[in-house]
């Protein structure tokens, strides 16, 4: 049993350290252009695929590194507000998917939708928090204005692709065997 969840601990190690490298190669196709980044939301996609495949601790990890890593290897993000916001509202997503997946009932694709759902609810939140904060120390204003068109406006595209891609990505996986549905209750009824 020891072994087995070392090993499990190793692989997941593993596929993290694969999703940080998506994740600081996926900004280059959009030309690490702010705005089309911004619209796209590259990092987003290995950090939620991260919390789904490796859980929450993980794809916490994942999210809250990847654009302070990607900032001191390439200067972007900026570090702060944008980069520094981006790392809390990334550690987010990979801790609310992952951990609403996990704790699922079933694992399936109503279960997914779920999870990335309530993920990039709360990731959105904890990126206007984050930043209204930030914004007060550096004596800045950060409007309601400024929040929907950061969390939602703009980013309907990547939000988009999150909805359509990471779906099929785990119905794919789950077909080669490389991911698992999980068809019972974790919690079984009991009459």
């Amino acid at each position: 049993m020891q072994q087995k969840q070392h090993s499990k601990n190793i692989k997941n190690l593993v596929l993290s350290a694969m999703f940080i490298a998506i994740g600081i190669v996926l900004p280059f196709l959009t030309g690490q252009l702010q705005q089309i980044g911004n619209m796209m939301l590259p990092m987003h996609l290995p950090v939620l695929i991260c919390g789904l495949i490796c859980g929450w601790k993980y794809g916490g990890a994942v999210g809250f590194i990847l654009p302070i890593l990607r900032f001191a290897m390439f200067g972007r993000p900026p570090i702060f507000p944008i980069g520094a916001a981006m790392a809390f509202e990334l550690a987010a997503y990979g801790i609310i998917a992952g951990w609403m997946y996990n704790h699922s009932r079933w694992q399936c694709i109503i279960s997914l939708y779920r999870s990335l759902i309530t993920a990039m609810i709360g990731g959105r939140l904890v990126w206007g928090v984050v930043r209204v904060l930030f914004t007060g120390v550096a004596g800045e204003a950060f409007t309601w204005q400024m929040f929907l068109s950061g969390a939602l406006f703009t980013a309907i595209p990547g939000i988009i692709i999150q909805l359509i891609f990471i779906p099929a990505l785990m119905v794919a996986l789950d077909r080669t065997g490389m991911v698992h549905f999980r068809r019972e209750s974790r919690h079984p009824v009991h009459s």
